[in-house]
């Protein structure tokens, strides 16, 4: 593997004191796709945020990561990685939008503690105690906290999860008695999950008066709940379980008002998830396939006017979750292995999608063209060859604030670790 000519810093020792660590491990030019890469963490076992959470300071120079013993600062002009939380047990959450406040929890009793860190000074502050569930997600104006609670969890996987951080190693036997997939196995037991009927609720916390308010109830299994990253009501949530199975996508606002079903199946096997926000919170954008693992959309829902947009995905090209660029004109796609639901021969990439729309015939419009689903299509450009990647951990890819870079979690040298692909080719 050639190394660009900056790239001869494998470890570097501590910088000034014992918060200022190495700027980039390592660097190197993607022989496959000719873009730069770059391995921003130096502890192996660090992980970058789940694909929908913000990671990034509102200024845009600054963004989080979880490392071993706790959270760390990276610094986007040069890849400093500076630590801010030296603590293991908890769990990083997100950036605020309005603040530079990392927010984050530690488990307490059967809920957990939120806190805040100032990301320039280190200062911690307590946000809340949350005396059961968990907190997924902070609203635009940081006044909410949005968490799911269940009368009791299960593990999904009987036995314990994956030996890896962000892994489950998924596994079950089919009727035959044969053992199915991962991503069959994993099937099984959302199933399972689903058929439990457990008593939920979803539910926000006023940070300022500790307020408690349940949103939605239900025994349907809710999951990957989240605010809109700009409209402080909007709350995005899913049933969760086989996609197949389930009308998946949700809105609802906070007071309970304004809830929508995103998207109806119309077909067996249709399946629709991996919902996420665009950064102007206007659209919902989310992976359909009808029918499952055949046929593959990335489909949009514009919230204001119900309008749609599907984009068609080639099988190799689909990927576990997209995400969209902050100026709104591209999407990134973190791939998929054979394993997974699109069986891709050739799918181990971070993909970068530029869509483009399909005129109308000769300039002429349908009476109804504004009440039916508007179609696109997507150019794609390969940024990372992920051939050495095991897809139990999954990339989560992100654009960073200026759209430069792709910032994405891999295995792909064995320990988990944070990297960063740049857009722009060095070919």
């Amino acid at each position: 593997m050639r190394l660009a000519p900056m790239a001869a810093i494998l470890a570097v020792a501590v910088i000034g004191t014992p918060a200022a660590q190495a700027a980039p491990a390592r660097e190197w030019i993607d022989q496959t796709t000719g873009h730069r890469i770059i391995r921003i963490s130096q502890a192996p076992g660090s992980t970058s945020l789940y694909f929908h959470q913000n990671s990034y300071t509102r200024q845009g120079d600054k963004m989080v990561i979880s490392t071993p013993d706790g959270i760390a600062v990276v610094r986007l002009a040069d890849w400093r990685v500076t630590p801010l939380v030296r603590q293991t047990g908890i769990k990083l959450l997100l950036v605020g939008r309005r603040t530079r406040t990392a927010y984050y929890t530690q488990p307490h009793g059967a809920g957990v503690i939120v806190h805040g860190v100032d990301i320039d000074s280190g200062k911690v502050r307590r946000i809340a105690t949350v005396a059961r569930g968990s907190i997924g997600s902070i609203n635009a104006d940081e006044t909410l906290l949005l968490g799911q609670w269940a009368e009791r969890e299960p593990p999904l996987q009987p036995g314990g999860d994956g030996n890896r951080p962000g892994e489950t190693a998924f596994a079950a036997t089919g009727a035959d008695g044969k053992p199915l997939s991962y991503a069959d196995a994993k099937e099984v037991r959302l199933n399972q999950r689903l058929e439990a009927k457990i008593p939920m609720e979803i539910f926000t916390i006023n940070i300022r008066t500790g307020a408690r308010k349940v949103v939605v109830a239900s025994t349907d299994w809710l999951n990957h709940v989240q605010f809109s990253p700009t409209d402080p009501a909007r709350i995005l949530y899913c049933h969760e379980g086989p996609w197949h199975k389930v009308d998946r996508i949700w809105t609802i606002r906070t007071d309970g008002s304004d809830q929508r079903l995103v998207h109806k199946r119309a077909m067996n096997m249709e399946i629709a998830g991996h919902e996420f926000f665009s950064p102007d919170g206007k659209w919902v954008w989310y992976d359909l396939q009808t029918p499952r693992g055949e046929v593959f959309w990335l489909a949009g829902y514009e919230l204001a006017t119900g309008k749609r947009r599907w984009f068609p995905v080639a099988r190799d090209q689909w990927s576990v979750h997209y995400n969209q660029s902050p100026d709104g004109q591209r999407f990134s796609g973190d791939g998929g292995d054979a394993q997974m639901v699109a069986r891709a021969s050739d799918g181990k990439y971070l993909t970068l999608f530029t869509p483009q729309p399909i005129p109308d015939v000769a300039g002429i419009r349908a009476d109804n063209a504004d009440d039916l689903t508007e179609p696109g299509t997507l150019q794609a450009e390969k940024i990372v060859d992920l051939a050495r990647h095991d897809y139990r951990l999954e990339p989560n890819v992100t654009f960073t604030p200026d759209g430069r870079w792709m910032i994405f979690r891999s295995n792909m040298e064995g320990a988990s670790h944070v990297y960063a692909a740049e857009v722009a080719t060095t070919k």
